[in-house]
């Protein structure tokens, strides 16, 4: 799925409504918006004086196989939404669950709510990450839909809490503006990196794909382990 990357670079926290605010185009209504200025005053940093590596690598399967697959998307982005309900099951399967290949998700940010469902998925640490990434990805039609960027996040909340999550872990995570601000960064330091430009986006042994059929998925990872 071909989007532009907005360059977000302010980040802001919302005390009274504990969700967030990027600079760019919100793909979730395909209209602009601006920044929120923080009730907390919070202040925005450039990302070069953003230390990332703070931010943790989801993985899964096996880090010391000799193929080892990077799966860039957004939470927003039906394509992926569609990738995870369907090829990402058989790939699990086949190839993660069973050791053959090492596994990464990295997460894309075209918008706001990109960045909320994420500080969603990250609240439940490492352990609960896959799972939650699933259930958002599950429910995404719904939640993106809910309306009011209120809604929206309150739409987060419940699917946080779905995954036990309790509402006061919820929303310390959701008002964390230093870590949204780490993982912007962190996400611009990616997209340089590895040249991402559409979603969903795959880098396996360092060339990157676009997003393909499973089939034609399988086919190259077959070859990179037969190598």
């Amino acid at each position: 799925m071909k989007r532009s990357f907005p360059i977000l670079a302010a980040v802001a926290a919302v005390a009274a409504g504990g969700w967030f605010a990027l600079g760019g185009t919100d793909t979730a209504n395909s209209t602009t918006f601006s920044p929120l200025v923080s009730a907390a005053n919070a202040q925005t940093t450039e990302a070069a004086e953003i230390d990332t590596s703070t931010i943790k690598e989801m993985t899964l399967g096996n880090a010391d196989s000799k193929v080892q697959m990077i799966e860039y998307a957004s939470y927003t982005c039906p394509h992926c939404a569609a990738f995870d309900q369907g090829p990402y099951k058989q790939l699990k399967a086949e190839y993660i669950d069973t050791d053959k290949i090492g596994f990464t998700y990295r997460e894309v940010y075209f918008d706001r709510y990109g960045l909320w469902a994420s500080m969603v998925a990250r609240c439940g640490e490492e352990d609960k990450f896959f799972g939650i990434t699933d259930l958002i990805y599950a429910g995404q039609s719904e939640w993106v839909r809910a309306g009011e960027p209120a809604a929206i996040v309150g739409e987060l909340r419940k699917i946080g809490r779905l995954a036990g999550i309790d509402n006061d872990t919820l929303e310390a995570c959701l008002q964390d503006s230093e870590k949204a601000q780490t993982l912007v960064a962190w996400w611009e330091e990616n997209q340089k990196a590895d040249d991402i430009n559409s979603t969903p986006s795959f880098i396996i042994n360092g060339k990157k794909y676009s997003n393909m059929p499973y089939a034609e998925m399988k086919g190259i990872l077959d070859a990179a382990l037969e190598n």
